[in-house]
């Protein structure tokens, strides 16, 4: 349960106005359910009682009825409003949190999680949470307090039973709910890890539905799905159990309850300590108090969810980057050359604890303004991993990356990422229009500059022929743009960037040879002024270059 208060504790902090306001509307809207049920107990049984020759004021009564019941319904809306409002805002803060973190993270970072888990805990771990404070903190505050208030009342007619009561609240708001959520543990766990496997599967299977079928694989799949599946649905099949057996240990207390008054009462009213208008309303006061004990054993056998939940969500909250700014930086210029220095890097081995065989050996060349160079290479020759050195993604095990004379490790991460605009072998095309997808790289760009950077990709003339123009729907993953086009649409994405070096990772892979070429043409025009490093194995046309350099054996070699 420590996770649930570290990751919530900040934010309720920042919400606590709202839910205050929210609490002490749940203990309006119960003391008036209480109140009402007592005063309507007190007021029938009196009327009952009167005999013909005595006066029975109706009008008080009836109006404290009417008043206590407005009073309940309309604390009971507001405080829905309120309470949800501000556990809505609070879970649209964590998951703002928990995006901020992910986007901190580096790619050695992300790689350890699967996309499938990484949503499950955007959304249903977050969405998990919102259980702790509606189901679970205002109403066991609520019960105690209420119930405290009523405990007072009883005693200072029946004290043994108000003794009574006050055990069976206490047992009902705190002993039963911490039992319940100790043996919620399991099955919470259970469901939050195999939720997330279930999106994570669902993705995959998807994404990788035609192969599946044409490898006759998708009756594997399904069952591996049904798996988790049956798996989700015993643990929550768990939880409900766990909640109805509490509701019944509600009932057993309320009963129990009711017993001591009737029983105790009978000796007062013997003993004139109340008359019975005020037992009945006592007894249905009693009552009244053990309506908020359902909602805390809801909440209490989901506390497991909640709870790993929690740990999922603060244990990648808790995930650190490892590369960071270092403690004392430096501008980077605007612009100026870049330069590899004897760069060595070598990849850590599986357990982290040593370094395996170098991928890059005295790496050294000079990118100056303006100019294009390309390096060429097999696959797995280190092409990607030098340019993850240059975005720092890494840092080099020795030499030295610096841009306009200062080393790059010196410089902000943000200012470094401003300076160079890369453009993957696996750029994606986002979910959305092609205007989102460009204002990735400037957001404040107007239609001219959106304009003139799909112009540069050669991708102007076929965008204005949509029927939507700039606000045609990319579809997911790019769907309705052909394989170039969507390549095109990514470059015009990082010519919109102001960076003065474009950092392009084989930006023609998964294109056939005359879209390739044409792509390698068009590329020339549109990165006329700015620096391009460009790796790739294709053939380069004549003149797209100014320097072609080769990286073998982890040594750059140039060739051109």
């Amino acid at each position: 349960m420590k996770a649930i208060w570290r990751v919530l504790a900040p934010l309720y902090k920042q919400r606590a106005g709202a839910l205050v306001l929210a609490l002490l509307l749940s203990l309006v809207t119960l003391a008036a359910g209480v109140g009402l049920l007592g005063v309507a107990g007190w007021f029938l049984t009196g009327a009952a009682l009167v005999a013909a020759w005595q006066t029975f004021n109706l009008f008080a009564p009836s109006a404290l009825v009417r008043g206590l019941s407005f009073i309940r319904i309309l604390s009971r809306y507001v405080e829905r409003v309120i309470g949800h409002d501000a556990t809505l805002r609070l879970l649209a803060d964590l998951r703002g949190s928990v995006f901020r973190r992910l986007l901190t993270l580096d790619a050695a970072q992300l790689a350890k999680y699967k996309d499938g888990d990484l949503i499950a805990r955007l959304t249903g771990d977050v969405d998990a949470l919102d259980t702790v404070y509606l189901f679970a903190v205002a109403p066991i505050i609520t019960g105690l307090v209420i119930g405290f208030i009523l405990s007072i009342v009883v005693a200072a007619y029946l004290p043994a039973a108000a003794l009574l009561l006050a055990l069976c609240l206490l047992l009902g708001t705190v002993i039963v709910p911490l039992y319940l959520a100790k043996k919620a543990q399991q099955p919470g766990a259970i469901v939050q890890e195999n939720v997330a496997a279930l999106r994570d599967t669902s993705i995959h299977t998807v994404t990788a539905h035609a192969d599946l079928i044409a490898l006759g694989a998708h009756q594997q799949a399904q069952q591996a799905f049904a798996k988790q599946c049956l798996a989700v649905a015993l643990a929550r099949q768990q939880q409900s159990f766990l909640a109805a057996n509490g509701k019944a240990v509600v009932q057993l207390l309320a009963g129990l309850s009711l017993v001591g008054m009737l029983y105790f009462g009978i000796d007062g009213l013997r003993q004139g300590q109340l008359t019975g208008p005020v037992w009945a309303g006592l007894v249905l006061a009693v009552l009244g108090v053990f309506e908020v004990f359902a909602p805390i054993m809801r909440g209490a056998s989901r506390l497991g969810s909640a709870a790993a939940a929690a740990k999922r969500i603060d244990a990648l909250s808790h995930s650190q980057a490892n590369i960071v700014d270092s403690e004392q930086t430096q501008d980077l210029p605007l612009a100026g050359s870049l330069l590899f220095n004897e760069v060595h890097y070598a990849y850590p081995t599986a357990d982290g604890l040593a370094k395996g065989p170098e991928v890059l050996k005295g790496i050294s060349f000079t990118l100056a303004k303006a100019e294009r160079i390309a390096i060429i290479g097999k696959s797995g020759a280190g092409k990607s991993t030098l340019l993850n050195l240059l975005l720092r993604f890494d840092d080099p095990d020795a030499g030295s990356i610096s841009y306009g004379g200062l080393d790059i490790r010196q410089a902000p991460l943000a200012q470094l990422h401003q300076r160079i605009a890369f453009l993957s072998q696996d750029a994606p095309v986002f979910l959305g229009t092609i205007r989102s997808n460009l204002l990735i790289a400037k957001p404040d760009a107007d239609d001219d500059s959106l304009w003139q950077a799909l112009d540069n990709a050669r991708l102007g003339d076929f965008v204005r022929q949509l029927p939507e123009g700039l606000d045609s729907w990319t579809g997911e993953g790019g769907r309705t743009l052909s394989a170039g086009q969507a390549r095109r649409l990514c470059l015009a994405r990082a010519l919109l960037s102001p960076a003065q070096i474009l950092a392009l990772d084989e930006p023609t892979q998964s294109l056939d040879r005359a879209a390739e070429q044409a792509f390698l043409h068009d590329l020339i025009h549109a990165t006329q002024g700015r620096s391009v490093i460009l790796l790739t194995h294709a053939t380069l046309p004549p003149n797209a270059v100014d320097k072609i350099y080769q990286l073998t054996n982890g040594q750059l070699i140039r060739i051109h």
